[in-house]
């Protein structure tokens, strides 16, 4: 199972959210990159890069703060994947040719799926599609509306598009400390032959603990933020935990 430390950009800041509302934000550092090279040194092999301004705006917008996480990630070995503001196969491609190793698709998979499938087919292994639920429901457009479909709907609509995996984020959860929601992410990960990634409400090592013996049921990642910046998640304790 795979450790994913958060960064969320908003306005070239690491920040936190609390369950998705921009004008609840804790800045926790204003050198993103620094911020990458320190996970990375602290063993993290992956970093899960959110855009904030862009999934509201519909297109990038913290593109030189990314660009310099980008540059530490490459010159440490480790991976990024990155959404928000993801939604043409334009910007996808910019994205992957800057050196993400794989884009995540949120809005995109509700309201044009077709392109998504295309992306899928053209990058094949460097799709992702985030689901992001409140109340069971998903929610799109930087958690800004919420659509009729449930999260098993929406996973179910790209069992056969190649996506390489699902991430699931609890809104009501994400940012609050409150614990993970097992249960649900438990719930899809059984339900859908694409691999699940955790994310939201992951508070501490006990949550780790919850989550681990899911992985047979094809959940392959965990995604934590403001646990790991409060101090409540340490991150070479968490990667060692998962390892074995």
């Amino acid at each position: 199972m795979i450790l994913f430390p958060a960064i969320d950009l908003k306005d070239g800041q690491c920040v936190r959210l609390l369950r998705g509302d921009m004008d609840q934000a804790t800045v926790f550092s204003d050198d993103p990159a620094g911020q990458a090279a320190a996970f990375i040194a602290a063993g993290a092999a992956w970093l899960h890069i959110v855009d904030l301004n862009g999934a509201f705006a519909g297109e990038p917008v913290n593109a030189a703060a990314v660009e310099g996480i980008l540059a530490a990630a490459r010159e440490a070995g480790a991976e990024v994947q990155l959404g928000g503001g993801i939604r043409d196969l334009a910007t996808i491609d910019m994205w992957l040719a800057a050196g993400v190793s794989r884009v995540i698709l949120g809005t995109a998979a509700v309201k044009d799926p077709d392109m998504v499938k295309a992306a899928c087919q053209r990058f094949p292994g460097r799709i992702a599609v985030g689901i992001d639920a409140r109340g069971g429901r998903v929610a799109v457009e930087g958690w800004a509306e919420t659509a009729t479909l449930t999260a098993v709907e929406l996973g179910r609509r790209f069992e056969d598009a190649g996506v390489a995996a699902i991430i699931y984020t609890d809104i009501d959860r994400d940012g609050a400390l409150e614990g993970a929601n097992v249960a649900a992410t438990a719930e899809l990960a059984q339900t859908l032959s694409t691999p699940v990634i955790a994310s939201g409400g992951v508070s501490s090592l006990a949550d780790l603990e919850r989550l681990k013996p899911h992985e047979g049921d094809g959940i392959i990642g965990v995604i934590s933020g403001r646990a790991i910046y409060d101090g409540r998640l340490d991150v070479a304790a968490a990667l060692k935990f998962l390892a074995n």
